[in-house]
């Protein structure tokens, strides 16, 4: 990664433009082509650098509820019990934690009935029925950027 590479970073992780061509845009920001702007990002991207680019939404403002979840699974049941919850579309991150419930999952649907409903399809599904749902009950939001 180098200076160049530093910059797109810097200038990507927030008020990434909406318009037509935003890799134009950042490219005429920085003094560089659209084209060479895009060949770094995804090399950025397979190099695992960066893991995805998009758009963060408060799930409330658009009519969802959202809520984190946990599970306690054992080590050889945690890919087939990622593989289920992953699945699901509104399943948003799922990732592993050393503690007793190592799995953890937000979710966002509808309702929270709608959650409950399918955590108890992914319990069906999984043989795992020890999960926990921790709706929150206050939201704070912290913006994370990251100086390159």
């Amino acid at each position: 990664m180098d200076y160049i590479d530093k910059k797109i970073i810097n200038r990507i992780q927030s008020n990434f433009p909406i318009c037509s061509r935003p890799y134009q845009k950042i490219a005429d920001e920085l003094g560089l082509k659209e084209s060479n702007v895009i060949e770094r990002i995804n090399n950025l991207k397979k190099s695992g650098i960066i893991r995805r680019i998009g758009a963060n939404f408060v799930p409330e403002k658009l009519g969802f509820v959202s809520t984190l979840c946990a599970a306690k699974v054992p080590d050889e049941e945690i890919d087939k019990f990622a593989s289920v919850v992953n699945s699901y579309s509104g399943v948003t991150h799922n990732y592993q934690r050393d503690n007793t419930f190592n799995i953890w999952f937000t979710f966002i649907d509808k309702s929270m009935e709608t959650i409950e409903e399918k955590l108890n399809e992914i319990s069906k599904q999984t043989g795992i029925f020890d999960i926990i749902n921790l709706p929150a009950t206050d939201v704070y939001k912290i913006k994370a950027h990251f100086k390159m």
